[in-house]
Formats: structure tokens, C-alpha cells, sequence
């Protein structure tokens, strides 16, 4: 069977672009003037030229000697074994970026939680040392966009359990943030989402693995490859300076020091004393842990704070710990991926601070669930809109407290991505505190 190992293999080759999404489009891009491609997509209407997975679409896939397909179809789905057993090549543009690509200049990020955070720390660790960096991946654009320029510099890819499953090369440095539950429907159980998720560190290519020093991941050890290095969390205070709140973003500037001192060859010391001085500077991500607004009514003051980022239950339980002695309203739930939610229910019922729970989605509907098996008398509601959501929650808190989205679901049920969904929670939240 064919295999290409980078874009100039496919001069000549029929392709096939599986997914019109956002890195559909850019290796579309990247295909032009290189070689003959059609583009399929699940959804009608995509665009022109675009053909139906289901009218078509996938008769016209198994003409092509390679298919580029694209994170959200599911590796192990039906039609995408049944290519393969055709005799063509599934592979993702991703994977052939990195074939062509110097792997000593790129560090890859993964992990349940912390990943996207982790991916903004090295790059801002790496630019404290005078050092060009970018970040890529899910975090920002493709890397294998034609307008982005990896031509120089570090190049630090945030990559999701969708992406990894499809690389077959690992670059210099791979940095795993956490080991939790998430995407179990796509990957089919959760044995085989944390399979998936560290097959990244047991790619070939000589790499150092760089761990966060947690209990689930010692427990995973077997099935993480590389030169295997354990990182204690970071005990200096560092991620309060960074604007980063929570115990948890402790252990993400722990290995986010790591890699820039791999990378590099400087010590820890002496990148955590660049970063110190430029600590002012970082601008944290949107959607974790951010305070959009606070309002005071004589002594009760109210923070609503977007934890939007956190679309599983590993982030969900950080952001509740990091309130564990305040009053919370949690707004959660959202699209239902299957994923088990007793952790977060057994977390919510044993708060001793005075919790409310507003549920909207099916995800949030199994999340209250759970939660009512095990306590009654916790105060919960169903909202049917994100404004209805603060409003419930604003009300409850009426001697103040933390109204706190943190849905630990993903959006997809009433948004197109969890961006929309912290938007229109933070222009209600802004449009009722003013």
C-alpha cells in the first residue's frame, strides 16, 4: 500500500480530503498546484464542489490512493475501515507536516486538561528567552496552512486524542499535561481514549516524553513511550505571577519549564528567572478560569468567572476545587459524549460551601442525574437558554459567591464550538452586571 511520507509524495497521486472543517479547508490549501484532490464532508451545503459522505462521497473517497482525513471523523468509524480495506491510504495532513518538517524544532502538547494553556506557556517561556516561537495546532492555525511561516523557530502544536491517533512520527519533545475521561464516544471506551492519547509518546523517532508527576499517569506508565521524564508540580509561585489560578496550572508551568529547557538546553532555573521578569506580559486563555465580571450589592459581591475550556470532567473538578471554600452557582452540561460524570457528581455533593447546580443540555440532564441519586437536597435547575442559565445562578447566590461556567460537556448541542458558548455567556453576563 501506498504511504506517503510528506506533501511532495503526493505529486501525481489522486486525494482525497475527508472533512471540510477548518483543516479541511487549509489542506485543501495546501494540496493546490501539488496534486489532483475532491473533498467530501458528512454535511450537505458545506460548499462547492464539496460531496456528501453519504451521496457519493465515499464511493468517490475509495477512488483515491490517499485519503487526508480530518480530526473529528472518528478513526475507527465504519467507512473510514472500510477505505482501508479498499486498499487506500487514511492518513492526516498533520501527519505528513510533520514528516516534512525539522522534529527538533517542534514540541507537541497533549493531555485531557491543560493542554492549551501548556501550548501558550512554552510558547511565552520560549519568547522570554529571546527565542522566536509560535504556537499551533488546535490552539491557533494548522501548521500546514500555506499563510503560516514554520519555517523558522519553535514550533509548539497543541494536539487533541482526535489528532494523535492519526501520527506515526514524533517530534523532539512531547509534553502530556493530565490523563483523564473525555471523547469516549469517538474513541469507543475509555481504555481506549487513554491508548489513543498517549500513542503520540510510542510514535517512532527519538523523543523525550515529558509527564506531569500525577497517580493516573504512573498508573499508565506501560503505555507511554519516549525517554520517560516525570515533572514535579511548580512550587515558586510562578503561575500566580502568570495570572494562572489553581493548583493545577502549577503543574502545567512545571512542564511547560521542562520543555523550554529541553528545547533550549538552558537550565529551569534560568528560564523560570526570564519568565519571572516578563510575567506581567502573559495574557492567560479565554474560557479558563477567566473573571469576566464581578458586581457588589452591599456586602455579597458576585464573580462570574468562564471556564468554558473546560469541556470534560478532569478541568470541571480543577475549577471546582479551585473555589472549594466558596459559594458556587455551576453552570454545566451541554452535548452528551458518554462520558462518566459520577466523579464530578461525588465532588459537587461533598462541597461544604453552598452549591447550586444548573443543568442545560442531555449531558447536563445525566450530570443532575448522578448528583440526585447521591443528595437530594442539593439545589439544582434546568435551564433552557445560557441567559435563563445566569439568571438562575445570579439569583442563588444572594450573599455572594462564584457563578462558574464550567460545563464539562462539549457545545455542539446549541453552539458551533465552546468559543461561541463563553461569548454568549460573558456578553449576558456583561449585558446584566452593567
Amino acid at each position: 500500500m501506498f504511504r506517503p511520507t510528506g506533501f511532495a509524495d503526493l505529486a501525481g497521486k489522486r486525494v482525497g480530503i475527508f472533512g471540510f472543517g477548518v483543516e479541511g479547508r487549509a489542506a485543501a490549501a495546501r494540496l493546490r498546484g501539488v496534486a489532483e484532490y475532491i473533498v467530501v464532508d458528512d454535511a450537505d451545503g458545506v460548499g462547492d464542489d464539496v460531496l456528501v459522505t453519504d451521496h457519493g462521497g465515499l464511493d468517490a473517497l475509495a477512488t483515491c490512493d490517499v485519503v487526508l482525513k480530518s480530526p473529528g471523523i472518528p478513526r475507527r468509524r465504519a467507512d473510514v475501515l472500510e477505505l482501508e480495506r479498499k486498499g487506500v491510504t487514511v492518513t492526516s495532513a498533520l501527519n505528513l507536516w510533520l514528516h516534512d518538517t525539522d522534529l527538533h524544532r517542534v514540541v507537541a502538547v497533549t493531555g485531557t486538561k491543560g493542554k492549551s494553556t501548556t501550548t501558550s506557556l512554552i510558547t511565552f517561556f520560549l519568547e522570554s528567552l529571546g527565542q522566536r516561537a509560535q504556537r499551533l495546532g488546535n490552539i491557533g492555525q494548522p501548521p500546514y496552512d500555506p499563510n503560516v511561516d514554520t519555517s523558522e523557530g519553535w514550533l509548539v502544536l497543541e494536539v487533541s486524542s482526535f489528532q494523535v491517533v492519526d501520527l506515526d512520527i514524533a517530534p523532539r519533545v512531547v509534553v502530556v499535561t493530565s490523563l483523564g475521561e473525555d471523547h469516549v464516544d469517538w474513541h469507543g471506551s475509555l481504555e481506549q481514549y487513554r491508548h489513543d492519547k498517549l500513542s503520540l509518546t510510542r510514535a517512532p523517532g527519538e523523543h523525550v516524553t515529558l509527564v506531569a508527576d500525577n497517580a493516573t499517569l504512573h498508573e499508565h506508565e506501560a503505555q507511554i513511550g519516549g525517554t520517560l521524564r516525570y515533572v514535579a508540580s511548580d512550587s515558586t509561585s510562578l503561575a500566580s505571577s502568570l495570572g494562572l489560578i489553581g493548583e493545577h496550572n502549577d503543574a502545567n508551568v512545571a512542564v511547560a519549564l521542562a520543555a523550554a529547557a529541553t528545547l533550549t538546553g538552558e537550565s529551569i532555573d534560568t528560564v523560570r528567572a526570564a519568565v519571572q521578569q516578563r510575567a506581567s506580559e502573559f495574557t492567560p486563555l479565554r474560557g479558563r478560569l477567566t473573571l469576566v465580571a464581578s458586581e457588589s450589592a452591599g456586602s455579597a459581591t458576585i464573580r462570574y468567572v468562564d471556564d468554558g475550556l473546560a469541556t470534560s470532567v478532569l478541568p470541571a473538578l480543577a475549577a471546582l476545587d479551585v473555589f472549594s471554600h466558596d459559594p458556587v452557582a455551576l453552570i454545566a452540561g451541554g452535548f452528551d459524549r458518554g462520558v462518566d460524570y459520577a466523579e464530578l457528581a461525588e465532588a459537587l455533593v461533598a462541597r461544604t460551601a453552598p452549591t447550586t447546580l444548573i443543568t442545560m443540555g442531555n449531558a447536563g440532564a445525566r450530570l443532575s442525574d448522578e448528583v440526585r441519586q447521591r443528595r437530594h437536597d442539593l439545589v439544582q435547575h434546568i435551564a433552557s437558554s445560557m441567559l435563563e442559565a445566569v439568571q438562575l445562578a445570579r439569583i442563588s447566590l444572594d450573599t455572594g459567591g462564584v457563578v462558574l461556567l464550567s460545563p464539562a460537556a462539549p457545545s455542539f448541542d446549541r453552539y458551533h464550538n465552546w468559543e461561541e458558548r463563553s461569548d454568549d455567556f460573558t456578553t449576558i453576563v456583561r449585558s446584566l452586571v452593567s
